[in-house]
Parts: structure tokens; sequence; C-alpha cells
């Protein structure tokens, strides 16, 4: 059944990815109620067909069935197979990972910490972009899918236009950015190995970091909280913050999207040029804005269902929302 589905869905996106110049999509998730798993493919660059060539991940959830190891691995052994022969791939082209819950309890964005040193990197295509991503050491694998339409979004509008990418991961929003043609990009994270990442997706793309492009190693939150430097302003501000973090790296101990984004998006504001937009987003599954969330003098707008792209079934992967400084949404008569 599973094979059977994979091999229907790479059939029904292969052409809409072509179209698309996207080499990465999401084939499967949870689709098959006996087989709960999230599945992506991961296209060679180069490939004639990015069918065919490219490789799978897949992450395999736990089924309250499988109440001993002896059958969670025989379920184990029978989903490989399947993935196997539905996408025609060899062994060595399937990725597999066990993802459990966060200690938050939400399970849904995963840990970003090292699991495996196989090194399985290699280079993909999104909308005529290069980005690195690595197969095997991490739970994700350097490129949130669920995003790409509004990276698309923000490369589209970044045209002389300077941009502010917070909790940045990979910096894939600022690569975006800057093939857009940005004037200044500033890229903050706390991770100095996803800020190399982000260098080396930038050096894929035929740039580098200057004076006006810029990483930050830092605690976004103790950055954000010390005010814009030098007065500077921000015409589009992109903040997709972890739901849950607790790093002892962070001034406040711990972190949390639902508890503290009225904050957050508080010392956001002073950053924000006149007529400057932020867009915020969060794969919190319990996650509602807060009435006193919106900045003074911002009006927001909830653009979840177009952020959402359409190889992904599940709708909630994410809320995303769309504050721009000095607007308001229209009222009916």
């Amino acid at each position: 059944m599973l094979g059977e589905r994979l091999a229907k869905r790479m059939r029904h996106l292969r052409k809409w990815a072509k179209r698309q110049d996207i080499g990465c999509f999401r084939l499967y998730e949870r689709d098959i109620p006996e087989y709960p798993a999230i599945i992506d493919w991961y296209a060679d660059e180069d490939a004639d067909d990015r069918s065919r060539d490219g490789d799978a991940v897949a992450w395999l959830l736990h089924r309250t069935r499988d109440d001993t190891l002896e059958k969670e691995v025989e379920h184990r052994r029978d989903i490989v197979a399947e993935i196997l022969a539905g996408l025609d791939i060899p062994r060595e082209r399937l990725h597999v990972k066990i993802r459990g819950r966060q200690s938050s309890g939400t399970g849904e964005r995963a840990q970003y910490e090292r699991v495996d040193s196989a090194g399985r990197a290699k280079v993909v295509v999104e909308h005529g972009l290069r980005f690195e991503v690595n197969l095997s050491d991490y739970i994700d694998v350097g490129l949130f899918l669920d995003h790409r339409p509004t990276r698309k979004s923000v490369g589209d509008r970044a045209n002389g236009r300077r941009v502010l990418n917070l909790f940045a991961y990979t910096g894939a929003f600022s690569v975006h950015a800057r093939m857009g043609g940005a004037a200044r990009t500033t890229t903050v994270d706390m991770s100095r190995t996803y800020l190399d990442w982000y260098e080396r997706n930038l050096e894929l793309n035929g740039r580098t970091l200057d004076g006006d492009h810029v990483a930050i190693h830092a605690d976004c939150l103790q950055w954000l909280e010390s005010g814009p430097p030098d007065d500077t302003r921000y015409d589009v501000v992109i903040c997709d913050p972890p739901t849950f973090s607790n790093s002892r790296r962070m001034k406040a101990g711990s972190f949390s999207v639902d508890r503290d984004h009225p904050r957050l998006l508080k010392w956001i504001a002073p950053f924000v040029a006149p007529g400057g937009e932020i867009f915020f987003s969060t794969n919190s599954r319990s996650f509602e804005m807060a009435e006193n969330a919106i900045p003074k003098g911002f009006g927001s707008h909830e653009i979840s269902r177009r952020s959402v792209p359409e190889d992904f079934r599940n709708r909630g992967i994410h809320r995303c929302w769309r504050l721009a400084e000095g607007w308001r949404p229209r009222t009916r008569a």
C-alpha cells in the first residue's frame, strides 16, 4: 500500500516540481494509518529526471500497536521495503530517522542536535536557487520545506529593501532575499554551525557576506531586547522562532512561543521601518495569537492558507501572519 502510494505521488508531483524548478518536496505524511511516517524527496541538482535521481528521507513515527521491540523492528523493515520499492531506489539512497516528541510535548518542529556523523550532504534546487542539505547528521536536513512559498514571496519583494532574518537556521530566507536584490540583509542565529551553513548556501549562489550583508552570532531574544543598533530599520523582518527552547546560552533560560510571542513581537517592532512588514510564523500546534500581541501601529493578517505549500497534506504544519506597519485590515461595512 505504501509503495503504491509513493509511486502515485511521485508521478503526480514530478511535472509540478519541474515547472516550479523545485528539486525537494514532500511525498507522504501519514497518508495511510498503518504507515505513520513523513517522507521527503531530495533530487540531485543536475538530474535529468528529478523524480528518479535523488534521495528520500523518512521520519518514522511510533505506532501504539507495536508494543514490543520485535514488532517495532518488523514494522520498520516493512516500511523501508515499501519505500525502496515504491521509489525504485537503492538502500543507500534512503535515510531513515526516528522522530519523537520534544521535551516541551509539542512534537512539531524537530530538534537541531546532531544525531550522526555520516556527512551525507548534497546540493538541491529550490525555485532555481541552490541549497546544501545534510541528509544524515541531524533530525532536520537544513531546509524547512513547509516555508518554501514564504521564502519565494520574500525573494520576490526584496529588491532594494533591507531584510532582517531572525532565528535564521541555515539562512534560506536570507539567500532568497539576497538573490532577489535586497539592499541589505542581517541574519541572526544562536548557532555558529548554522551560520557557517548559511555562508555556504550564499557561496552556492555566487554571493558572500560583506558590509551590507552580515551574519550575527547571537541569542535573538537578547539581540532584540537591546534595540536597533545605530537606529537601524528594516523593510522586511522574518521571524520563525522555535516552538520551545531552553538552551543554556539563552539569558531568559527558556522560550515558549505560545507564552512569549507578545514580548517577542514588541521587541521586533522598533526594528521595522515606516511602511515595513513582519512575517511571523510558528509550528506550535496549540498557538493562538494573543489579543495584545500585535504591536501598536501595526495591522495583522493570517496568511497560512497561502504559506503552506501544495505538496503538504498537513495544511496545519505551520501558521503564518503578515504584520504591516501603518496598515489596517479592511472592515465590513
